[in-house]
C-alpha cells in the first residue's frame, strides 16, 4: 500500500568495502589440510604409544576404523566431540591431540596458523 506524500528511494551502491575477515577458498582449504595433517601425525603417535590399533581405538571412541585411518592421514579434519572420543579412549588429555597447532592473531580481524616442533616419533610398541 501506498501512502499519499510517501516518496520512496531506491539507491544503488556503487563502492562496495571488502570484508577483511573473508578468507579465500584456496587458503581456508590449505590451513585445513596443514591442521589435519599435524592432528593426524600427533593422533598416530598417542595411538601407538596407547598400544592401540586402529581396530582398538575405534571400538573404545565408538568411531569405525576407517575413520581412525582418515584421521591419521590428514584426509580429515576431527570434530571437537571426535576430538574428545579419541582423547578419552586413550585416556589422555585432548591437548595431546593438539600438539604443535597454534592460532596466531595477525590482525584485528585476520589471523594464521603456525606449527611449532617436530612431532615427537612414536615409541614402538613391545613385541
Amino acid at each position: 500500500m501506498i501512502v499519499p506524500g510517501m516518496q520512496t528511494t531506491v539507491r544503488r551502491t556503487e563502492h562496495l568495502t571488502p570484508n577483511p575477515a573473508h578468507v579465500p577458498r584456496a587458503e581456508r582449504k590449505m590451513r585445513s589440510e596443514a591442521v589435519a595433517a599435524r592432528f593426524g601425525e600427533n593422533l598416530r603417535r598417542c595411538r601407538r604409544r596407547a598400544g592401540l590399533s586402529q581396530e582398538e581405538l575405534g571400538v573404545r571412541a565408538s568411531l569405525h576404523r576407517t575413520e581412525i585411518g582418515l584421521l591419521e592421514n590428514g584426509m580429515r579434519v576431527a570434530r571437537i566431540d571426535t576430538l574428545v572420543q579419541l582423547a578419552g579412549a586413550m585416556a589422555i588429555p585432548p591437548s595431546e591431540l593438539l600438539e604443535g597447532i597454534h592460532w596466531t592473531v595477525a590482525e584485528p580481524r585476520s589471523g594464521r596458523f603456525s606449527f611449532t616442533g617436530t612431532p615427537t616419533p612414536p615409541r614402538r610398541r613391545p613385541d
